[in-house]
């Protein structure tokens, strides 16, 4: 069994469509992340860096238990254990490729540019600048790449479709618009998010979220759990 650790945001929600899609036996565990709950020692003993998504495997390698964080190693682990949605051989200079891509790329700068145009406490229009522009170089690269492919591996639907629609289901905010508006700047991006956003699938990981009540208020509690940099206590040295 799958112990999967949720908040529905765009990373824990790759998890979710893989679990979906393979049709793995799983439970999940609610991750208030709006009330700080990620920061508490019990999940901290399971994701050192107290960010979502974790899971633990109790059937792991070797029969042992198996903890894993981070959304890119978890689909990984994941796609090799079950041998599913991993793609040929062949693909996998592609797969890494493509998938560390989203990881570091494309997940980072959108988070980036959401936070600085819908959270940060002052608007820095240099930070607004440099996300957004990132965030829009890195989303034209998927739509390039994907204009002579059906996924972004090629025929094959794997997990690299997977993560990166975690993110483009989020792409209003990233681009801070109304919705439908952001995809129309990306033609083969739209049309492939539809094709995947289609599948039964996707209906029954959205659909994890209606399983708790998640915090949705985002008051001081909420600023501090998920912006503790800004109530950091400010130490200035008198030293010359």
């Amino acid at each position: 069994m799958i112990s999967f650790y949720y908040h529905p945001t765009p990373n824990p929600a790759k998890v979710a469509l893989f679990l979906e899609e393979a049709g793995l036996p799983y439970k999940m565990v609610p991750v208030d992340t709006g009330k700080g709950e990620q920061h508490s020692e019990e999940f901290r003993h399971i994701n050192p860096n107290g960010k979502v998504p974790a899971i633990v495997d109790s059937d792991g390698p070797g029969g042992a238990e198996a903890r894993l964080f981070d959304s890119t190693a978890i689909l990984l682990y994941l796609g090799e254990k079950t041998g599913r949605f991993i793609g040929a051989p062949e693909d996998r200079p592609e797969l890494l490729s493509w998938l560390m891509f989203i990881g570091t790329g494309v997940g980072p700068y959108s988070g980036q540019a959401v936070h600085f145009q819908l959270a940060a406490p002052e608007k820095i229009p240099y930070a607004v600048n440099r996300y957004r522009w990132e965030a829009r170089r890195h989303y034209n690269l998927l739509d390039t790449r994907l204009a002579q492919r059906e996924y972004l591996l090629g025929d094959t639907y794997t997990i690299v479709d997977m993560a990166a629609w975690g993110w483009v289901d989020r792409l209003t905010n990233v681009f801070n618009t109304e919705p439908g508006e952001a995809l129309g700047s990306f033609p083969n991006l739209q049309r492939w998010f539809e094709q995947v956003d289609a599948r039964p699938t996707v209906a029954r990981a959205r659909a994890l979220v209606n399983d708790h009540p998640f915090k949705t208020v985002s008051d001081e509690e909420t600023k501090r759990a998920l912006f503790p940099s800004n109530y950091a206590t400010q130490e200035v040295s008198n030293e010359a």
